[in-house]
């Protein structure tokens, strides 16, 4: 009994000796090399951020893509500590990657379709864009997957698949955008007053702009109001401030002009029967 401890004793010994420091050289590669790859991320991500000559968009993509080279040698670098061959490490890799590529078609699906939007630029760093029913400021282009920002500070994770098959609207992309309002009035008020007192509320805005002029018209009949729409242009950074603006300013234009805005109304009529 003694003879055999002592025997698993020094093979134990043995293999320490012989293997040892590969495993311990190993993970310091590991370690080492897996702090290199996010620091070099980073730095990446730095340098490129201040560069005025690559685009925002880029930046998470192709910081990302140096961190996983990286990390890719860094596993080269591992399995060559244990005496397996450069050839044989990338033909396990490319088996290895086939696999996985199989199982995760969709995940792949959405990597390829970040590489798409980043050719075809859709969409930038900070644009407003609805997808997937949600809309958000675009706060970063992942290799699989776009961040999102909503207008009351949720992130939103859209699976680039999802952006690049579907629909999709950019509202930062144009310049200008038009705005609309419509405003009912009483049958019995003044239709030329009514729309001359929404024209003179838009021409004395000046965030409205000039070119396209603003317009006003009677936009329907409908069942219980006469309709005037309020037609205009603005930036894109005014648009919010000036719709609300217009839809507060003519209320108190109209109440101010004695013009009436109707309201749905129900009139009960009571109808009594007189017992025999």
């Amino acid at each position: 009994m003694k003879n055999e401890a002592e025997a698993a004793t020094q093979q134990v010994m043995e293999l320490a000796t012989t293997y040892g420091m590969d495993v311990v050289a190993a993970l310091a590669i590991l370690i080492i090399g897996w702090m290199f790859a996010g620091w070099a991320g980073k730095k990446t991500r730095s340098a490129l951020t201040k560069s005025q000559k690559v685009d925002d968009t880029l930046v998470p993509f192709l910081s990302n893509i140096v961190r996983y080279l990286i990390l890719t040698f860094v596993l080269i670098a591992v399995l060559g500590k244990f005496g397996i061959q450069t050839a044989s490490i990338i033909a396990v890799l490319g088996t290895v990657g086939l696999a996985v590529g199989l199982a995760l078609q969709g995940t792949l699906s959405h990597f390829a379709a970040g590489v798409v939007l980043l050719i075809l630029r859709p969409f930038k760093i900070g644009e407003v864009i609805e997808a997937a029913g949600k809309i958000g400021a675009v706060e970063e282009i992942g290799l699989f997957a776009t961040n999102l920002k909503t207008a009351d500070g949720i992130f939103v994770y859209v699976p680039n698949g999802q952006l690049l098959g579907a629909a999709m609207s950019n509202f930062s992309r144009n310049p200008t955008r038009r705005i609309d309002i419509t405003v009912g009035i009483s049958y019995t008020d003044d239709i030329p007053k009514s729309l001359s007192a929404a024209q003179q509320l838009m021409d004395a805005d000046s965030r409205i702009l000039k070119d396209p002029a603003s317009q006003t018209m009677v936009m329907s009949l409908g069942d219980s109001s006469v309709n005037i729409h309020m037609r205009c242009w603005a930036t894109g950074g005014d648009y919010w401030d000036v719709l609300f603006d217009l839809n507060k300013g003519i209320k108190e234009r109209y109440d101010a002009e004695g013009i009436s805005i109707p309201f749905p109304q129900r009139d009960i009529h009571i109808v009594e029967h007189k017992k025999d």
